[in-house]
């Protein structure tokens, strides 16, 4: 008996190869924070000098700040029409959003919107009446755009081992809108994000992702990858694309800003124009700003400098096999462990070597995820590589596993699933795994 024991553990221990996951501990570089609490996503980076320490946390406070109806003493502006009143609704706790159970009530999920063509700058054409974003909300006084109704369908996948997975689709449209929709409206969910290490995705050098397109794909592996180029409102200029679910937006600042004007009627020195210009129910005339570019930049440097939460458990040779799976399925060629920044004007970003497993490249993900609204090079099929580090952390954080772009996935298996196209063979490798290869794979992405 003791010795078929030994032998069993023997061969069990013979699957894990001797990987060294070590250097991947220290995620954000010399940001990591080791924190597994439910602020692990809410923690300034460690090595920020003590007046950038407090300028984080001054913009902490305005990330958190609820906007109300004008006039007010404190932060007055909300509106006319909008989606949430405060930048921390969206991203509660500084992580991502859960799919709501109403799509009406104040959450972290919205819709933008566009119909066929291409603006002057390669961009997305924005919906007469309506703009680019469906603001679901208003003030007392105005009509929402309109309302967002859901409906859900459902797929089966099957392993090989026979194990059955149903999936559930949200399809999300529109309804009692404040005028009849113009046809060939494009519409695409999005949910709030994590927003911990962004100040170093800006800082990759440009040249090290573009270096990392296959457009052709050339090497003939079934994988492209290729970079947005998208306009930036602040610069003038096309740039390349890093934020959003499909890398329509150059830099964190301008991220912000967006949000902060389609979001929630907020306007800044980058968009000086209500939401809701122009049209009949909102568009309250104004001539100053409603934040400020300090505010702007208080704001966009607490989003650059919250510490990345450190990778755990990766002594375990569990979850060694998993990232030795995860290589041999080829899920790191589009989740791209090892990123580093160059030179940056906040020194902590500076030459630091990091782990978010992204490209930061658009990939073809098929028909089952797609949009089909393009958004600059984006083509309704493709979407960013997301950032992997710290998603193990997501149920500790903010009390649910919802992932994907609509919070579809309810766990990362079914995110897993839910790939297609040029992760299609990575997704069927998966299937093909064994119930504790599977475990070790899982158990290897919620070490990040």
């Amino acid at each position: 008996m003791s010795l078929a024991l030994t032998s069993c553990s023997e061969d069990h221990d013979s699957d894990y190869e001797n990987i060294d996951l070590t250097e991947r501990i220290n995620a954000g570089g010399e940001t990591t924070i080791f924190s597994t609490t439910t602020n692990a996503f809410s923690s300034p980076a460690p090595n920020l000098t003590a007046a950038e320490t407090d300028n984080h946390f001054i913009g902490d406070l305005l990330f958190e700040a609820s906007f109300v109806t004008a006039p007010a003493q404190v932060n007055p502006g909300l509106g006319s029409i909008y989606n949430n009143s405060a930048c921390i609704n969206c991203h509660p706790r500084d992580g991502r959003a859960k799919h709501p159970t109403n799509v009406n009530s104040a959450n972290g999920l919205l819709m933008r919107a566009s119909i066929f063509g291409t603006d002057e700058h390669g961009g997305p054409v924005a919906v007469p009446g309506f703009g680019l974003q469906i603001q679901n909300r208003a003030i007392s006084g105005y009509t929402p755009e309109a309302e967002y109704i859901v409906t859900y369908t459902t797929k089966t996948e099957t392993f090989a081992d026979g194990t059955t997975i149903t999936l559930r689709k949200p399809d999300i449209t529109l309804t009692d809108t404040y005028i009849p929709l113009p046809a060939g409206v494009m519409l695409s969910t999005r949910l709030g994000t994590p927003i911990f290490g962004l100040g170093l995705l800006e800082e990759v050098p440009e040249a090290n992702i573009t270096a990392l397109q296959d457009i052709n794909d050339a090497d003939g592996d079934g994988i492209s990858g290729k970079a947005n180029f998208v306009w930036n409102p602040f610069t003038h200029q096309t740039e390349l694309g890093r934020f959003g679910w499909k890398a329509n937006t150059a830099s964190v600042i301008v991220q912000c800003a967006g949000a902060y004007v389609e979001d929630m009627g907020i306007t800044n020195p980058i968009f000086t124009l209500e939401s809701g210009h122009g049209q009949t129910n909102g568009g309250i005339p104004g001539t100053e700003p409603e934040v400020s570019m300090e505010t702007l930049e208080k704001v966009a440097l607490y989003c650059k400098t919250l510490g990345v939460p450190a990778a755990r458990n990766t002594d375990k040779k569990e979850v060694k096999n998993g990232a030795k799976l995860f290589a041999q399925l080829d899920c790191a060629k589009c989740h791209v462990p090892k990123q580093v920044t160059g030179n940056a004007s906040v020194a902590a970003l500076s030459n630091q070597t990091f782990f978010p497993y992204t490209d930061l490249l658009l990939h073809d993900m098929g028909e089952g995820l797609a949009d089909n609204r393009p958004d600059f090079m984006a083509t309704g099929t493709e979407w960013k590589t997301r950032p992997l580090w710290g998603i193990g952390l997501t149920n500790l954080v903010n009390g649910h596993t919802d992932f994907l772009h609509d919070g579809r996935a309810k766990n990362i298996e079914e995110a897993i699933l839910w790939h297609g196209g040029e992760a299609e063979n990575s997704k069927n490798k998966y299937k093909n795994l064994n119930a504790k290869q599977r475990s070790d794979l899982l158990e290897f992405i919620n070490s990040l």
